[in-house]
C-alpha cells in the first residue's frame, strides 16, 4: 500500500482516481490545455517559467508547443495518479523524477507555483466529470498530486545541493 507521512491512498481513492481518468484519458489533449489556461489565468506571471512562451505573441490555444506540453503533464499526472496504490510509491513513465526535479529546480518553480496547479488540476477535473465529482473524489487527485509534487520536490533538493 502506498503510504505517504503516515496516511494511505486507500482503494477507494484509487477506485475514484482510476474511475475519473478513464472518462478524461480520451479527452487529454483539451483537458491538458484547459488545465494550463486556468494555471495562466490564476497566474499570469507563470507564462515566464516557459522557454517557448516567454517570447510569443501567439494566443495561448494556438501554441503549437503549448499544446503537447500541457497534453504530456496532464497525462503524466493522472497515470501517476492511477498506479499510485499499485506501485506503493510515485512513479512516473515518460520522463524520470530526476529529470522533473531538475527542470523544475533550474526554472524556479515555488511551493506556491504547485499550490496555483493543484488548484487548476481539481478544477480542471471537476469540470471534465461533473457528475462523478465528490469531496471524495477531490481529495483522492489532491492527494496523488500531493505525493507527485513531494517526490519531485525531493529531487529538486537534490539538484539544489549538487549545485
Amino acid at each position: 500500500m502506498a503510504t505517504y507521512e503516515g496516511k494511505v491512498f486507500t482503494e477507494e481513492q484509487e477506485a475514484l482516481v482510476v474511475k475519473s481518468w478513464t472518462v478524461m484519458k480520451k479527452n487529454a489533449a483539451e483537458l491538458g490545455l484547459k488545465f494550463f489556461l486556468k494555471i495562466f489565468e490564476i497566474a499570469p506571471s507563470a507564462k515566464k517559467l516557459f522557454s517557448f512562451l516567454r517570447d510569443s505573441n501567439v494566443p495561448l490555444e494556438q501554441n503549437t508547443k503549448l499544446k503537447p506540453h500541457a497534453m504530456s503533464v496532464f497525462v503524466m499526472t493522472c497515470e501517476s495518479a492511477v498506479q499510485l496504490r499499485k506501485a506503493g510509491k510515485v512513479t512516473v513513465r515518460e520522463s524520470n523524477l530526476k529529470k522533473l526535479g531538475a527542470t523544475h529546480f533550474k526554472y524556479g518553480v515555488v511551493d506556491e507555483h504547485f499550490e496555483v496547479t493543484k488548484f487548476a488540476l481539481l478544477e480542471t477535473i471537476k469540470e471534465a466529470v461533473p457528475d462523478m465529482w465528490s469531496d471524495e473524489m477531490k481529495n483522492a487527485w489532491g492527494e496523488a498530486y500531493d505525493r507527485l509534487v513531494t517526490a519531485i520536490k525531493i529531487e529538486m533538493k537534490a539538484c539544489s545541493l549538487a549545485a
